[in-house]
């Protein structure tokens, strides 16, 4: 019987938090179930296997970037949508940096998956925000895999302590935006 007031709802916010303090490549079911309070059998009571509550991770982890683009990106267009597009994944990553490493390299289980729906839901939001510069259906995939790539590589970078130099990061990142503005209006 599983212990009351736990679901699976509840195991994977659990686990969600757990991989942000630990790293989502550290996330186990036994030390899921010693946060829990819980023996690890219990646990299956819940999620099928640790694939599937690394799975479950990723949704809920995309879902919420989905939210949060959704609500920075209201009314927003051309720079102040790329602006907010690049903060709002950025904060993301440094408030979440285990749910984060969920988001990429969880594979997606079929066309019904929950994880398509929401990253296709992120995706659009970033189209979304770059069609304010005009860009072609035929260069949006490109657009936006660039996007998607610098916006990662500056965030992981970050996260990891890449700038350690004296110049300040959330300049290079004011900075940042600026040159992809500027590129992005140049196409």
């Amino acid at each position: 019987m599983p212990r009351t007031g736990l679901s699976s709802t509840g195991v994977v916010a659990a686990a969600a938090e757990l991989a942000d303090e630990v790293g989502f490549a550290e996330l186990t079911m036994g030390l899921l179930a010693q946060r829990l309070g819980i023996r690890t059998p219990s646990l299956y009571k819940h999620v099928a296997d640790l694939a599937d509550l690394r799975h479950r991770v990723a949704i809920r982890a995309m879902t919420e970037v989905g939210d949060a683009l959704r609500d920075a990106l209201q009314g927003r267009a051309a720079r102040d949508a790329l602006a907010a597009l690049l903060a709002t994944i950025h904060a993301y990553v440094t408030e979440h940096p285990g749910r984060y490493a969920a988001t990429h390299g969880t594979r997606l289980t079929g066309p019904d998956d929950p994880l398509l729906a929401a990253s296709t839901r992120v995706i659009d939001s970033i189209a979304a925000a770059l069609r304010g510069y005009g860009i072609g259906e035929a260069d949006m995939v490109h657009a936006i895999r660039t996007i998607r790539c610098t916006i990662h590589g500056f965030a992981m970078l970050q996260e990891a302590g890449g700038f350690q130099w004296s110049e300040d990061p959330a300049e290079a990142f004011e900075w940042m935006t600026q040159f992809i503005d500027r590129g992005l209006r140049a196409t």
